[in-house]
């Protein structure tokens, strides 16, 4: 690589460090005799995790960081003066085999400003895709960031090449959407999104007819939605999202707490560091919503429109109903068991599986990955259960649960961390 390739992979890959929506599952692509890379199920390197749970590299990088839209909340709109750079399909698709046999990635993430128009752009990012395919014979992954706007032609043809494609929704109503972005509209992107839906479903059904259809994005698509830039509630959030998941092609909506990187803009809210519990908490509602068979309505309802920051979802949720709880582990039914705080959906499977050879107590429920400490509050089982939230009251249980508050540390004195009070990472279990 020349050093002018080298100083626009830096801005580029800068530039697209903003966009979260950037995982690899769901799809597998083989080698093939000739070619180069598979998909198992330094700069711009992100970590994704592919459908097997393995963790794989990805080049995350923008074809362009020239924009024709102001958008408020975005580093590369047109108004704004930053460093500015264009890789040539060729300078992409070369960068991109030149990481793989360096062993620096095994896929590639692409999005792009909008230059000149949508379908120009468009059809500059499935001219990488399709030369790293058909050219190099590449068969690692790929992520087409679709083009709001894009013409149908040039969305069938990027599925072609592409593992998955995602339109961004960017943020969540019409309303707000124009209010920042005045040049663009949700028709621009639900569009896209519509024809990627009929093409993957319309190869799905070819092949079974025909063996060898080729594949249209076999991984899916996906959107992200930008929190705490517009004063849409969580309900409003979560509802746009489950109407997504209504499309059997939706594998996933990403939400990225909103970063102040243009402070002047007065359309904007001044926030001193992005939502991230909030974001924290819309994911896990939203895996509510996908594996723990929730409706929105559940979760967030009119007189609690956003989600508490201090506990996940599902407490809250276990909190507000009393009058579900304590779930018998010994015959309650699978979807009842899902319910219980502490209890994922693998722990569930394991419950109702095991139930019928052995009575089930607080030491297997533990051996199943149940977490007790939870859990404990909201079900029987083969002991006598501690007191249940019946006896504790829906406040005594969120205040043993509520986490410990860490004591201020005087940065002014040395300390000492000895690795003994690793926390785990929050859950909706």
């Amino acid at each position: 690589m020349n050093e002018q390739v080298i100083q626009k992979l830096k801005i580029l890959t800068e530039s697209a460090k903003y966009d979260v929506s950037c995982a690899s599952s769901g799809t597998s692509r083989k080698n093939t005799r000739g070619g180069v890379g598979n998909t198992v199920g330094g700069w711009g390197i992100c970590h994704s995790f592919s459908e097997d749970g393995r963790c794989i590299s990805l080049l995350k990088i923008m074809l362009t960081n020239y924009c024709i839209y102001d958008c408020a909340y975005c580093i590369n709109r047109v108004s704004n003066d930053i460093p500015r750079a264009t890789l040539s399909v060729t300078e992409l698709v070369e960068l991109t085999m030149e990481f793989y046999r360096r062993n620096y990635i095994e896929g590639l993430f692409l999005s792009s400003g909008v230059v000149r128009n949508p379908d120009y752009t468009m059809e500059r990012l499935v001219r990488v895709a399709k030369d790293l395919r058909l050219v190099h014979r590449f068969n690692g992954y790929i992520h087409l960031k679709s083009i709001p706007g894009a013409s149908e032609e040039l969305v069938r043809e990027a599925g072609l090449y592409a593992d998955r494609l995602s339109v961004n929704l960017e943020i969540p109503t019409e309303k707000n959407l124009k209010l920042l972005a005045p040049e663009k509209d949700h028709q621009s992107v639900y569009l896209p999104m519509k024809y990627i839906q009929q093409g993957i479903q319309t190869y799905q059904e070819e092949r079974k007819h025909y063996r060898h259809t080729p594949r249209f994005a076999p991984g899916g698509q996906s959107t992200q939605m930008i929190v705490g830039a517009t004063p849409e509630t969580d309900k409003d959030i979560l509802q746009v999202s489950s109407s997504l998941y209504e499309e059997p092609t939706m594998k996933r909506v990403y939400y990225s707490g909103y970063i102040s990187v243009n402070t002047y803009d007065k359309r904007l809210p001044t926030l001193k560091q992005p939502p991230l519990v909030r974001e924290n908490r819309l994911y896990q509602a939203d895996w509510l919503l996908r594996f723990y068979q929730f409706k929105v309505d559940e979760i967030v309802d009119d007189q609690s429109p956003n989600l508490d920051l201090e506990i996940d979802p599902k407490l809250a949720w276990a909190l507000r109903h009393p009058e579900f709880f304590p779930v018998n582990i010994q015959t309650a039914d699978y979807e009842a068991i899902l319910r219980v705080p502490g209890i994922g959906v693998k722990s569930a499977r394991l419950i109702v599986a095991s139930r019928r050879f052995s009575r089930i107590g607080f030491y297997e429920l533990k051996k199943m990955g149940a977490v007790m400490k939870k859990a404990k509050y909201f079900i029987t089982c083969n002991e006598l259960p501690e007191k249940t939230i019946h006896e504790l009251g829906a406040y005594g249980v969120r205040k043993l649960l509520l986490p410990t508050p860490r004591k201020k540390i005087d940065e002014r004195q040395l300390s000492f961390d000895f690795g003994d009070t690793e926390e785990a990472a929050p859950t909706n279990e």
